[in-house]
């Protein structure tokens, strides 16, 4: 129980310390565009139209979209919110199911691929962390099934 407990957490870490990360990094780099949304409100972030009325792209407009979906668009929230998930599902004793870490296994694998470098291969650990663990639930289970058979 305490080895699945063990597993789950450092999953969980690993994923807080990638989607914080991602998004502490973004604020550096682009903190004036991030900043900017603040000073034209909310909608400001992805327009649905261009500015002015204009048929053209600017980079401006271009650069806040790009900042945007490497932001809060991106995966990094929905990452924390897992970590945060797993983390306390884990204080509790429950096992992540292994199709999770299945996905994000093979979602961290196909991105790390896609963009190298990047730690996306990090958030492959996590998902395999949450495999094993999950087999661990599997087993104890089989085990105490089979000890109250023979009971």
């Amino acid at each position: 129980m305490k080895s699945r407990k063990r597993l789950l957490r450092w999953a969980s870490g690993i994923m807080l310390v990638l989607g914080v990360g991602h998004l502490s990094l973004l604020a550096l780099t682009a903190w004036e565009a991030v900043t900017g949304w603040v000073d034209r409100g909310m909608w400001a972030a992805v327009p649905l139209m261009l500015a002015d009325g204009a048929a053209v792209e600017t980079v401006e407009s271009f650069q806040n979209r790009v900042t945007f979906w490497a932001g809060p668009g991106s995966f990094a929230v929905p990452l924390i919110l897992l970590g945060c998930l797993t983390w306390h599902l884990a204080g509790r004793g429950v096992a992540v199911p292994a199709g999770i870490g299945w996905g994000l296994a093979a979602w961290c694998v196909l991105g790390g691929v896609l963009l190298v470098p990047s730690p996306f291969f990090a958030g492959a650990i996590s998902g395999a962390l949450i495999i094993v663990a999950a087999r661990k639930e599997d087993r104890s289970g089989a085990a105490r099934d089979g000890e109250m058979d023979l009971a």
